[in-house]
């Protein structure tokens, strides 16, 4: 079994949506290889994957890089993936199975509290992030890396709650969809919507914003 390092926080019906479309997702990723899958979800919200055939290794090395993996034992300067917790004027707090504190001397993004940061970069709650666990975990080079990334892009509007296929049909629903590139899988509800050349995201956040109860935060760049 595999515990996939993205989490399943919604209810009802929309938590039915949600792991139907990773179970769409985890045939996609392991299609080509003899295993069949099982897809679950923990209390704590993280989604689990049972495998089972001949190529049940191969299929969980690939589940574990396409999404990362929660496991209960870390090693020293190694990098795992914990999604946005909480944050406060000490640092991030991401859950990675258990709670895990960088702190703000260890993001190394630039001038500004954990939450202007967060803001800046729009790390909505729950996206997932690399980090290097040790003594002092840092956030990894690769997530700094994107997120510099994104701020020098044309722009995003990053969204949690929601698929993204319920992204894209917000999208189309508030008359957008010639405004952007395309919607970015971030993790299972969270969403990177890509803004073409010339499109503003504020706008397109105020625009969007009532149709999806949602967290949304812009990266301007």
């Amino acid at each position: 079994m595999v515990v996939l390092a993205t989490k399943c926080y919604v209810d009802g019906d929309a938590q039915k949506r949600s792991l139907d479309s990773l179970e769409s997702m985890v045939r996609d990723d392991v299609g080509e290889l003899d295993v069949e899958t099982d897809v679950g979800v923990r209390d704590d919200g993280f989604p689990t994957v049972t495998l089972e055939g001949p190529d049940e290794t191969a299929a969980r090395n690939l589940l574990r890089e396409r999404w990362g993996e929660i496991t209960p034992h870390f090693e020293p300067d190694e990098t795992y993936v914990g999604t946005l917790l909480s944050w406060d004027d000490d640092g991030l707090v991401l859950d990675a199975g258990t709670e895990i504190r960088v702190s703000a001397d260890e993001l190394d993004l630039g001038p500004g509290s954990p939450e202007q940061l967060r803001t800046r970069f729009g790390l909505v709650q729950h996206i997932p992030l690399t980090f290097v666990y040790g003594d002092t975990p840092q956030l990894a080079s690769e997530t700094q890396d994107q997120l510099y990334e994104w701020t020098r892009g044309t722009g995003r509007v990053n969204v949690n709650s929601a698929t993204r296929a319920e992204v894209r049909a917000t999208v189309n629903r508030a008359g957008h969809a010639q405004d952007i590139v395309t919607v970015e899988r971030l993790g299972l509800l969270e969403q990177s919507i890509v803004c073409r050349e010339n499109t503003d995201p504020p706008g397109l956040l105020a625009s969007i914003g009532e149709y999806v109860p949602a967290e949304l935060l812009c990266v301007v760049p």
